[in-house]
């Protein structure tokens, strides 16, 4: 995508032709927590991962392979791409596999909405991508007492509950490394978002495949699982990772990135109604509260609730502008917000 440098800005796009894009796309990466909770249910969280893995990175080969693009050809890529998944895809995917074993799947969406949050702060202090404004800090400050609410801290802290919420929380973290990482070393690129995050999941699956075994065993034969946890790894790679990327690919030709990001107000909203719907779980009053809080600080901190200016007049308007930057390519579940 490239700004607009005419004096006119575009017709905006209907409704229909994104909306309904938009809400799947919601839907598929709020299921994804419902899908890793059944997985974990018979896999290590590393071996599941790691079946997850491949099984995306297969879906965006063969995507690539229709379209007629290529993988990264450069050694410099394909360094800054492992630092990218292992921080974006390996560690986040297990951390919430972890995380899942001892918490509910809709309490993992809502802790997945805070990635904004830690993102902001190390992209201003650890790879100086972005500047610290008022409204930013203003955000932080919300988001942090909305973590702080989902914790109930004031009941004590402590207890396996406790410890999968962290985890969740740290898989957020993790994707709060990868993105100000990928956009500081590979926004630049002139390869597709399809080509880096094909890569990127290859990547993660070499590193899987060395680790899980020294940490977990040899991964089960596929035969032996259950069918239900098999459709929940081929959901998980094939929807969550395959699928999602494509539509998301279309949702921000269709309506820009800004507006596609937009989508991570809807996905703790899925994982909640599916959780509860499908596995029976409940939340406590204090978790959607806080969830709100948080998606509050999110939105205050990417300045979503302050007002618009109005647009120049024609006449007024200069005769050329210059381009809007291409927001980096990134695999769906590790940008600020869109993930899952």
């Amino acid at each position: 995508m490239s700004g607009v440098t005419s004096d006119f800005t575009p017709d905006r796009p209907g409704l229909r032709s994104w909306l309904p894009g938009f809400v799947v796309l919601a839907a598929i990466w709020g299921s994804s927590f419902l899908f890793i909770k059944v997985g974990v249910a018979e896999l290590h969280p590393l071996h599941l991962t790691l079946f997850r893995v491949v099984a995306g990175g297969l879906t965006l080969l063969v995507v690539l392979a229709v379209l007629g693009d290529r993988l990264p050809r450069e050694p410099r890529v394909w360094a800054h791409l492992a630092v990218i998944a292992a921080f974006g895809v390996a560690m986040p995917f297990t951390l919430f596999g972890y995380g899942e074993q001892r918490v509910e799947s809709m309490l993992a969406g809502i802790w997945n909405a805070t990635t904004p949050l830690v993102v902001l702060p190390l992209a201003v202090l650890v790879f100086r991508t972005e500047r610290l404004t008022v409204r930013g800090a203003v955000g932080l400050l919300l988001g942090f007492v909305g973590v702080l609410v989902v914790l109930g801290v004031w009941q004590g802290v402590g207890g396996a509950h406790f410890v999968g919420q962290l985890m969740c929380f740290a898989a957020s973290a993790c994707y709060g490394v990868a993105i100000p990482y990928q956009k500081k070393f590979i926004a630049g690129s002139t390869l597709s978002g399809l080509s880096l995050s094909a890569a990127q999941l290859m990547v993660a699956a070499v590193q899987l495949a060395i680790v899980a075994p020294l940490v977990a065993g040899a991964p089960p034969v596929p035969t032996d699982l259950s069918p239900r946890v098999l459709a929940a790894v081929l959901a998980l790679g094939a929807l969550g990772t395959g699928l999602a990327f494509v539509i998301n690919l279309r949702n921000i030709r269709i309506v820009g990135a800004t507006t596609a990001a937009t989508v991570t107000y809807l996905i703790p909203v899925f994982a909640v109604l599916i959780g509860v719907a499908v596995l029976g779980e409940r939340l406590t009053w204090h978790q959607p509260v806080g969830a709100l809080i948080v998606l509050l600080g999110v939105a205050v901190s990417q300045g979503l609730l302050g007002r618009r200016r109005r647009p120049a007049s024609p006449a007024a308007t200069p005769p050329a502008t210059t381009p809007a930057p291409s927001p980096p390519p990134a695999d769906p579940r590790v940008e600020p917000a869109r993930r899952r």
